[in-house]
C-alpha cells in the first residue's frame, strides 16, 4: 500500500470517528427528553375555570413534557363517569358524587380537599313563612336534590334538632325545579347550595333558616384515578399546588373573584358576590380524618338506602395517607 493511499484511509477513519462522536451527544440528549404525558382535566364552572384561564398549570408542567387538556362538565356525577371510562384524569367535585361513584366501582382516589364550607349550603324558607326554627319543619314539604351533599346536611340537621328523618316530607327536585316549586309555594322549604342559595336570597324572597355551621363540614374534593396517581404523582402534586394558589387568590381578592366567577357562571355579580364573600377558600391534603368525614356521609346514605352496598372510603385513599 502506498504512503499516499495509507494517509487517505487514515484521514477517512478520523473523519468517521469524529462524525460518530459528534452524533453521540444528540442521541443522548434525545434519550433524556421526557416522554410526552397528558393531564386530562374535567372541570365544573369554578376554581378550575380560573386555573384554566391563567394557563399557569400548563407553564409549570411544560418542562416535564406534559400536555394539559380541559373538558367542562355541568355536574360531578358526569365527571366521575368520565373518570370511570378513562376519559379524564383529574377533576373537582362535591362530597356526595365520589361516594356514589366508588359504590359503582369507579377507580377514583381523593387527591385533595377544600377547607370546610358550611356557610355555602343552607335550608331556606319564604320570608313570610311561619317557620322560625328547625323544629317547625315537622310535617313540612322540603325540596332538595336527591343523593347530593344537601341530603346529608338535611339528615344531620333534623337529627341535631331532635327530629327523625321521616318527620318531614321529602320532595326530590333538581335545583331549577326546586326553585320553581319554592317560588310557587308548592314546598315549604328548600335545601340548597351556593350560588343557587345566594340567588334565592337575592331574588326569590328566601329567608335563611339554618346553614350547615355546626352540623356538617361541606367540603369540595379534587379526584384522580388509581392508575394515574400511581404513575404520575409529580403531575398531581403540581396540579394540587396550582389549585391551592387559585384558592388562596380567591380568598384574598374576593371582589375580583366575584367579578370573574360571575362571568364564568353567567350570573348577576351581586348574587355571586354574596356567595363568594361567605365562602372559606383553601386547599388541604387528604388525611384519614377527612376521609372519616366522607365515611360518615357514605354510612348515612347506606342507612337511607341510597347506596347499593356499604363502602369503605379508605379504599379510595392514595398510598401513604396519614
Amino acid at each position: 500500500m502506498s504512503t499516499s493511499h495509507f494517509e487517505q484511509r487514515r484521514r477517512l477513519l478520523i473523519a468517521g470517528a469524529s462524525s460518530v462522536s459528534l452524533a453521540l451527544p444528540a442521541v443522548t440528549a434525545l434519550a433524556q427528553t421526557p416522554a410526552t404525558r397528558t393531564l386530562r382535566i374535567g372541570n365544573q364552572k369554578g376554581v378550575l375555570s380560573f386555573l384554566k384561564a391563567r394557563g399557569t398549570l400548563e407553564k409549570r408542567l411544560a418542562p416535564l413534557g406534559v400536555n394539559v387538556t380541559w373538558t367542562e362538565f355541568n355536574a360531578g356525577p358526569v365527571q366521575l363517569e368520565a373518570l370511570n371510562v378513562g376519559s379524564i384524569d383529574f377533576g373537582d367535585v362535591g362530597e356526595a358524587p365520589p361516594i356514589f361513584a366508588q359504590a359503582a366501582g369507579a377507580p377514583l382516589v381523593y387527591a385533595a380537599a377544600t377547607v370546610p364550607r358550611p356557610t355555602s349550603e343552607a335550608i331556606v324558607v319564604p320570608k313570610a313563612s311561619a317557620i322560625q326554627k328547625v323544629t317547625d319543619l315537622k310535617g313540612k314539604k322540603i325540596a332538595y336534590n336527591k343523593g347530593s351533599n344537601v341530603q346529608f346536611f338535611l339528615a344531620k340537621l333534623l337529627e341535631k334538632n331532635g327530629l327523625a328523618y321521616t318527620d318531614v316530607q321529602h320532595v326530590h327536585l333538581a335545583p331549577a325545579d326546586a326553585r320553581a316549586a319554592f317560588v310557587q309555594g308548592s314546598v315549604d322549604a328548600w335545601v340548597i347550595w351556593d350560588p343557587f342559595l345566594a340567588a334565592a336570597q337575592k331574588s326569590a324572597d328566601a329567608r335563611l333558616l339554618a346553614d350547615a355551621t355546626g352540623v356538617v363540614n361541606n367540603r369540595g374534593y379534587y379526584f384522580t384515578s388509581r392508575s394515574y396517581a400511581e404513575k404520575n404523582a409529580d403531575i398531581l402534586r403540581i396540579a394540587v399546588e396550582e389549585v391551592g394558589a387559585i384558592e388562596k387568590w380567591a380568598g384574598s381578592q374576593r371582589s375580583d373573584a366575584a367579578t370573574e366567577y360571575a362571568a364564568v357562571l353567567g350570573l348577576d355579580r351581586g348574587v355571586v358576590e354574596v356567595a363568594v364573600n361567605r365562602t372559606p377558600y383553601g386547599t388541604v391534603s387528604i388525611t384519614k380524618a377527612i376521609l372519616a368525614e366522607q365515611q360518615q356521609i357514605a354510612d348515612t346514605f347506606w342507612e337511607l338506602k341510597l347506596l347499593p352496598k356499604k363502602i369503605s372510603i379508605l379504599e379510595a385513599a392514595q398510598a401513604g395517607v396519614a
